[in-house]
């Protein structure tokens, strides 16, 4: 056994001694003309400079302090990543060089085994299949008509939400994990949605076993795989992470799967239905043959099913708990939109979506809270498909891009109190989330901007407003707000690194 083990370390050393070789061959010009940047350590490149108990966003936004405030390159292994971490960078990557860098950097555990099917607008290349998905997305699935129509299926999963609170917390007796409520509810939306069904219904064991495959999906993407930063070690997926996020897919699908011929079934019987939903949008779909397929397969259905779960469940939950937090850890903001939301919406009154627009301070609440904690903190990875010049400096096919919207929406240069939460910032400026103001992107900018920003700018301030209008609010084992840990942690998404617990009493 000992020989076995001293011959796989000869072999990682010598593959090891082989790639730092080659790599000492790579055009010399184009190293020299990168963006500045830490001198890289063989083999592991700047891996061991970021440091381990900082979250990464944090680190390389110190980094660039000093090797390069606007535009700055890393060796992540043999990975070659620039950071953008300015206003100014940013906007010239997506005003000038958008295409170019619309490219998507995919990681080991997102490849999955359907080769090129179709399906996944997350890591699809720039192209007629990214193009396909997209004008889906921004025609069918979150365009205002359709929203407008599913307004009622919101506000029923949010009254859940707070049938489900009152229950678990004893009626304001016991103190709840907010994050997982939050969590609860994105994911029941996105079934309705979907299917038109609660996923979590207690009669469902189909939906329960589906939950649990998302959720063990998303934990495995969220963990650093060596893999991606030594690519001679993916072959062995030496922490399993691409073997365990697989089979949890293909579970997964084959549970999504029987839904989709349930309603294969009760097309083909003409069984009648009030509405249409995501499902039978996909399940109608007719291309002409042009730009795309005539019609996409049971495995495409699948795919997209799938990542609208994982895009949109985990993205909600992050940025709902981290206003939660801030509004506790900061009370005098917490009573500003209690008395807003009291002087709008009568507490015998539901608040709906048509109050929201009459509710500034809470949209401002939402607006400062995804500037201060971006649910991706470096958006979803860029790929460079060709290179390109940028800031004076060389940025060589096949590069990964990381925006760093958390460094950018902290940039003291732009923001006054930039690490303060303080929504009135947002009550004084036409700045949004839209893409157009390269200092707030949390949902990115250019041609890979979130498509379902329409969806969110709903569901957020409608999920947010009715916890804080039919509840007030305690911090559990009497923690103080200044007390409060606010620190982060890194997953799929950005976390509170100590999940949030609060006593939820009944307003009555």
């Amino acid at each position: 056994m000992e020989s076995f083990q001293f011959l796989g370390i000869v072999l990682v050393l010598f593959v090891s001694v082989q790639w730092a070789i080659r790599r000492r061959r790579v055009d010399l010009e184009k190293l020299r003309l990168l963006p500045p940047g830490p001198t890289p350590w063989p083999v592991v490149g700047n891996i061991f400079q970021l440091g381990f108990v900082k979250v990464p966003h944090k680190s390389f936004a110190e980094l660039a302090l000093i090797h390069g405030p606007n535009i700055m390159t890393l060796w992540l292994g043999s990975m070659c990543t620039v950071v953008i971490s300015s206003k100014e960078a940013a906007r010239e990557m997506f005003k000038n060089h958008d295409v170019i860098l619309a490219g998507r950097k995919v990681y080991e555990c997102m490849k999955g085994d359907f080769g090129d099917e179709l399906g996944s607008m997350i890591t699809a290349q720039y192209g007629t299949n990214w193009r396909l998905l997209r004008k889906l997305s921004t025609t069918e699935f979150f365009v205002n008509s359709r929203l407008d129509a599913t307004s009622n299926i919101r506000s029923r999963c949010v009254d859940k939400l707070v049938e489900s609170i009152r229950e678990a917390s004893g009626n304001g007796v016991n103190s709840i994990d907010i994050g997982r409520f939050f969590f609860l509810m994105a994911f029941n939306l996105i079934g309705n949605l979907m299917f038109s069904k609660d996923l979590l219904d207690p009669k469902s064991s189909k939906g329960a076993e589906f939950f649990y495959h998302a959720g063990m999906v998303m934990e495995y993407a969220g963990k650093p795989n060596v893999a991606d930063f030594m690519p001679f070690l993916k072959w062995l997926d030496p922490q399993g992470i691409r073997k365990n996020m697989q089979n949890h897919i293909r579970e997964a699908f084959h549970i999504a799967g029987g839904f989709i011929e349930e309603r294969v079934k009760s097309s083909e019987e003409k069984v009648e239905r009030n509405s249409k939903d995501y499902l039978d949008v996909l399940l109608e779909y007719r291309g002409d043959d042009i730009e795309g397929p005539s019609m996409f397969s049971s495995t495409t259905i699948n795919i997209i099913v799938f990542e609208m779960f994982t895009a949109g469940t985990d993205t909600t939950t992050s940025t709902l708990e981290w206003a939660m937090a801030e509004l506790l850890h900061n009370p005098h903001t917490y009573k500003k939109l209690k008395t807003e939301l009291q002087n709008i919406v009568s507490h015998d009154e539901k608040l709906e979506e048509k109050h929201i627009d009459n509710l500034p301070y809470l949209k401002a609440v939402i607006k400062e809270t995804l500037r201060l904690h971006p649910p991706l903190p470096f958006l979803v990875p860029h790929k460079a498909m060709d290179s390109c010049m940028m800031h004076g400096y060389n940025i060589p096919k096949e590069t990964q891009v990381l925006v760093n919207v958390w460094a950018i929406g902290r940039d003291t240069n732009t923001w006054e109190e930039a690490s303060v939460f303080k929504p009135e910032r947002f009550l004084k400026t036409m700045v949004d989330y839209k893409g157009q103001h390269f200092e707030y992107m949390p949902f990115g900018s250019g041609r890979r901007m979130c498509p379902a920003i329409p969806l969110a700018s709903r569901v957020l301030p409608l999920a947010l407003g009715t916890l804080l209008h039919k509840f007030d609010w305690v911090l559990d084992d009497g923690i103080e707000p200044a007390d409060m840990d606010m620190s982060e942690r890194m997953g799929i998404t950005l976390r509170k690194a100590v999940p949030l617990k609060a006593i939820p009493i009944p307003i009555a």
